[in-house]
């Protein structure tokens, strides 16, 4: 077998990112590294945590991997077997805990099995887990019938950054102080982005808010205090959407007056647009819980904040009636958007 890591490759963090996003990534790992074997090579199983590892990672000889396409979601998504190899030869993987890919969790199976050097990084750990709310389909369910979705509340999210930064030590010791400097100005980050989220609540005019998607917000509508009523679909949906589910969202609609509606850019369009049909909705507009990313937000290099700023929040100003639909913008994916 080639020793790729005698290549001399030089990724700029713009190159890499376009490059993680796209398929397949096979190989990916033995083909990065310098030759006096510094760089070692990291690959996260979901857009979020791959994000949050690349700017921890920053300005170190450590490069972060996105296994998952672009322009799909992170949690319904199965890979072909190939995979396998981009994990098993990579420094560390970076997985959002058990229970929530199952391919993930079988790599690691494998992993274990054959005693391969990898290092798991699990961002979940040690963080607590809200229940399972009824509007989410069991099969999305981690441990005891807990909710997974944790970092969407940015104060859970800061746990997952140190998760990351220690992991990554464990990895490469040598640039333990660099990525704890990198973790601290993340979590930082997660405080101002907490604040911001917390202004759009406090200026609400509305306390019920509809998303023609499943249910991922349950922990930004316990973390601000709302109502969020999802649509219930499953993440592999195929556009079937349960006639109760319909004529529940319909209902909600009409009894909270609603007139826009957040919908899933990586979900089925269809139920949003049956809503505009078949209810007084005006319109809906894009939301996403970061369990993927875009070809536009590659071509911007957005992370997690930048779809904050300029997806979510543009969003939720408008769902809670916090701001008109003249005042809110998007730079793309915007009203009644095309998938």
């Amino acid at each position: 077998m080639t020793d790729h890591r005698s290549r001399d490759r030089r990724w700029s963090r713009r190159r890499f990112l376009t490059a993680a996003g796209s398929a397949p990534l096979a190989g990916v790992a033995g083909c990065l590294g310098d030759s006096d074997d510094e760089r070692n090579v990291s690959v996260a199983s979901f857009f979020t945590f791959y994000d949050f590892a690349r700017q921890i990672a920053d300005e170190t000889p450590v490069t972060i991997a996105n296994l998952v396409p672009t322009g799909m979601h992170g949690h319904g998504w199965e890979p072909d077997p190939s995979i396998q190899r981009d994990i098993t030869d990579a420094d560390a993987f970076i997985y959002v805990g058990p229970d929530f890919q199952p391919w993930a969790d079988r790599a690691i199976d494998t992993v274990q099995d054959e005693a391969q050097e990898t290092h798991l990084i699990n961002a979940r750990e040690g963080i607590e887990l809200i229940d399972l709310a009824e509007t989410v389909e069991d099969d999305e369910a981690v441990g005891d019938a807990k909710d997974p979705h944790f970092w969407l509340d940015p104060e859970r999210a800061m746990k997952s950054v140190d998760n990351i930064a220690d992991g990554l030590t464990e990895v490469a010791p040598d640039h333990g102080d660099a990525f704890a400097e990198h973790a601290n100005d993340l979590r930082s980050e997660l405080e101002t982005l907490d604040e911001e989220w917390q202004a759009i609540f406090d200026a609400a005019e509305r306390d019920v808010v509809f998303l023609a998607a499943h249910n991922a917000f349950e922990y930004v509508g316990r973390r601000y205090d709302a109502t969020l009523e999802p649509l219930v679909v499953n993440l592999a949906a195929n556009d079937d959407v349960r006639p109760a589910d319909m004529q529940r969202a319909q209902d909600t609609i009409a009894d909270n007056d609603i007139r826009h509606i957040g919908a899933a850019v990586f979900e089925p369009i269809r139920p949003a647009r049956q809503l505009l049909e078949q209810t007084d909705v005006e319109a809906y507009y894009p939301v996403t819980p970061y369990a993927g990313t875009a070809e536009s937000w590659v071509d911007r290099d957005w992370g997690y904040f930048d779809i904050a700023r300029n997806v979510n929040m543009p969003t939720f100003r408008l769902l809670v009636d916090a701001a008109s639909p003249d005042e809110v913008t998007h730079e793309d994916y915007g009203r009644n958007f095309e998938p």
